[in-house]
Formats: C-alpha cells, structure tokens, sequence
C-alpha cells in the first residue's frame, strides 16, 4: 500500500509536469523511469538479491577452513566387566619354592601347598563399569595440498557468478518493461487511431443521410458508410480488449494492484544515430553477463580440477584434546591434555580420484565449447536485433511521408465528396488508408524499441537504454509531419 501511495503521488507529479500528456490519457499517469523504478524491486530481483546472499554465506564458509576447529564431546559409557589388571600368584611362590627347596632339599609338603596357592590369581582394578567424559577437542589443518586456497577461489566465484545472474535477471525485467510499458502505449495509441476512424465514419454517415434525404445520394452508398461505421466500431471495442490485457500484464509486471488505468506519458521514440554493429559485438565480448557467467563456470571448475588434484597430497593437521570432566578414568590411566600432529595420506581408493580427476576435464572443455557457442549465439543476435532497429527505422523514415499524403487525401476526398465528384468507396478507402499507416508508423516505433532493448541487453549495455529514450525523436514527429 505504502508503494503504490509513492506511486500515484509521483504519478501526480508527473502529470503537474507534463500536463499536456496528462490531458490526452485517462488514468494514472506513470513515466518510463517511474517504472523502471518498480521493475527494480519486482519478485525476480529480490529472488536474485537472495541468491547473491546465499553466494556471499557459501564463501564465507568456505573460507571458515583456514580456521581451528573446536569442538565439545562427551560420553557415558556401561562396561560389562570392570577394567583391571589380574595378577598370577605364582611369580610369588615361585621364588619361595626355589629358595626352600635350597635350604631343605626334597621338600614336598610346603611346596605341594605353595604349588596350589601359585595356581590362582588376583585382580587389580583399573576403571568401574561406569565411565563418563567430556572432552574439549580442538584441530587446525597445516597442509592440506592446497584445497582451502581453492576453495576460497571457488567461493568468490560463486558470489561473482550471482551477481552476474542477477544482472541476466536484471536484463530479462528491462526487457519485459519495455516490451510492456511500450506495448501499453502502441495499444492506447492504436484505440485513439480506432477512435478517431469511427468518429470520421460517423461523420460521413451524418453527411450521407443529409445527402440521401435530398436526393443526392442512393440508399446502397449511404449503407457503405453505415457498413464501415459498424466495422470500425468492432475493431475499436477488439482495440480495448487488447488494451486491457495489456494493462493487466504491466500491472502484473510491476506489481501494481489497483483498479485505475495506467497511462504511459513516454511516447515510443526512435533513434537514427546508433553505433554500428561492430560496436554492439565489441561491447557484448566485454560486457554480456552470458558469457561472464560461463567464464566465472569455466574458472570454477579449474579450481575443482586443482581440487581433484590436491587429493593425492597428504593432510597433516595439529590436534588438541583437553579433558574438562572424566568420572572412573585416573590420570596415570589416561591423560587430561594430549597435543599432537596427525598425518592422513589416501594411498588407493579405487581409482575415485582419477576418475573425479577425468570428470572436472571433461566439464572444462564442455564448458570451453558452451562459451564458444554462446558468443556465436550472441553475435548472431546482436545482427538480428541491429536489423530490426534499422528495418523499423526505414519503415518509419517511408512511412513519415505517407501519413501526411493519406491526410491530404482524406481531406481532398471528403472535400469531393460533399461536392458530389467523388465516390463513398473513395472516401471509405482514404480513410482506412489513414488509419492503416498510422497504425503501421506506430508499430514501426515500437519495433524499434524492443529491438533497440533487446540489443542493448545482449550487449551487455541495458543502462544506456534511458539515455536513448530521452534522446530519440518521439511518436509525434512522425504522425504529425
């Protein structure tokens, strides 16, 4: 609600600057950079937003690698049988046997029983059936063949690789907004042309019945006009309809939820001075955001192949542990502090590393040949879109001289006509042929903005498209010559 407040009091003061475009359209006026300033927060953006914030999370965590890590465990554990220690009495009475039977030769009676005391043994307990710990366990990584440094590699990467999809994103709103803002005023342009054609044929058709009641016109000529009159009126009400969904899909598009009409007070335009192809190609190897998310891809998976490499690379890392509560386990056992360095060195593990090692070369040429074939792709459509501009161009520049002729002819024919020297089929034709070039002007200009937007986003270039707005020559320049 606060937005389409902000909204409707721009609106008001769009139509306190241009009134003259305020008195021609009915609705809430609303200016292209108005607009575009709506397009900038729509669902597609903010979803990109989120994602370049995912980005910059998954590379801060990346770089949490270089960092110690500290962790806390603790265990209660139930032994079966104590732990302890079990002695044999026997490496006492072996002794006592040796010496008696150096002092009393051939005694039997003391050594039988030292024998049967020797045959049993005794026990030494250690820990109780019932154990607990808590430990404090802290490591830090020293060598790890390089996977941390291209991990950090990768995870500024990913955030340069969202960024550059917010701008595609970005690009594909500007395209949309033009496409629709500018569809909405050829559609209320083309309702005013219906409207004016049908106000002309109801004019000739007063004029028809005046003549047909003093006999200077036939029944079958004044139909024509009534004919045409009824034609008209049905491409009017079909020109609505189309209008209508047109305001539905620019109100969709900028999330506007309101019941008014909305009136575009940018005309479409034209701009004869636009660089040559050559141009718009240099700019796209530079700028499009395409092929700089497939050169940020190809660097990532670079990075994964040093990844795959570093595998064979032993990881040697520091390790602490700090007992903090031990309950049935004694010191002399086990212990309260351990420091030291720990190796791990993956000898064989099933060929998994050669293998990951082949994948991360097969996806870099891929990507290498998909490059390739974008910038192909890219050129292509900079040719195609660069020929619309100049084709809508041409058209407009053929049709500037057409539209003041049919005006000239509506006017001599009509002329004629009152003065009974020329035909309700001529008049009839003079008019259709205004309201067709018209309508054929008008669509040349929008031809030529969506070809001019498409161009410029291909080119990586879609901020410059206001400055040609402002700059080109507008609809009136053409229809009133």
């Amino acid at each position: 609600m606060n937005r389409l407040k902000t909204v409707i009091l721009s609106a008001c003061l769009s139509a306190a600057l241009f009134p003259d475009a305020s008195a021609q359209e009915h609705g809430l006026a609303l200016s292209f950079d108005q607009a575009s300033a709506l397009v900038g927060d729509s669902r597609s953006i903010r979803i990109a937003d989120r994602e370049v914030e995912l980005a910059e999370t998954e590379r801060q965590r990346m770089n949490a690698f270089w960092y110690p890590q500290l962790t806390a465990t603790g265990a209660y554990v139930h032994l079966a049988n104590r732990i302890q220690v079990k002695e044999s009495l026997s490496t006492f009475t072996d002794p006592l046997k040796d010496f008696i039977h150096s002092v009393i030769p051939g005694e039997e009676l003391i050594s039988s029983l030292l024998d049967r005391i020797g045959s049993r043994s005794f026990g030494v307990p250690l820990a109780p059936a019932d154990v607990t710990t808590i430990d404090l366990v802290a490591t830090l990584p020293l060598i790890t063949g390089g996977k941390r440094i291209y991990a950090g590699r990768i995870g500024r990467s990913l955030v340069g690789l969202a960024e550059t999809g917010r701008r595609q994103v970005s690009d594909a709103q500007q395209i949309l907004l033009v496409e629709t803002y500018f569809g909405l005023r050829l559609g209320q342009k083309i309702v005013a042309v219906k409207r004016q054609t049908l106000e002309a044929f109801e004019l000739h058709l007063r004029n028809a019945l005046k003549l047909e009641a003093n006999g200077m016109l036939t029944k079958t000529e004044r139909l024509l006009f009534q004919v045409n009159r009824d034609e008209a009126r049905r491409e009017l009400e079909a020109a609505e309809k189309d209008l209508d969904l047109a305001q539905q899909a620019f109100k969709t598009l900028v999330q506007l939820d309101t019941d008014e009409n909305i009136a575009p007070v940018t005309p479409l335009f034209i701009h004869e001075s636009l660089p040559s192809p050559a141009f718009f190609k240099e700019r796209t190897t530079q700028n499009s955001p395409l092929l700089q998310g497939l050169g940020i891809r190809q660097e990532i998976q670079h990075n994964e192949l040093r990844i795959a490499n570093s595998a064979y690379i032993p990881t040697v890392g520091l390790f602490g542990k700090q007992t903090l509560y031990a309950h049935g386990i004694r010191k002399n056992l086990l212990p309260r502090t351990l420091v030291g360095v720990g190796l791990s060195w993956t000898i064989f593990d099933g060929l998994g590393r050669e293998k990951k090692i082949r994948q991360a070369r097969i996806n870099s040429r891929i990507l290498e040949t998909e490059r390739e074939k974008a910038a192909d792709d890219l050129a292509l459509a900079v040719d195609r879109f660069y020929n619309q501009t100049r084709i809508a161009l041409d058209n407009v520049a053929a049709l500037r001289t057409t539209v003041e002729m049919s005006r000239e002819i509506v006017r001599a024919r009509q002329k004629s006509f009152l003065e009974g020297m020329a035909t309700p089929t001529e008049v009839i034709d003079a008019e259709l042929l205004l309201a067709k070039v018209k309508i054929a002007t008008l669509t040349a200009f929008y031809q030529f903005d969506v070809g001019l937007i498409n161009l410029l986003a291909v080119s990586g270039m879609t901020d410059a498209f206001p400055h040609y707005v402002h700059t080109g020559s507008d609809e009136a320049s053409a229809l009133n010559p």
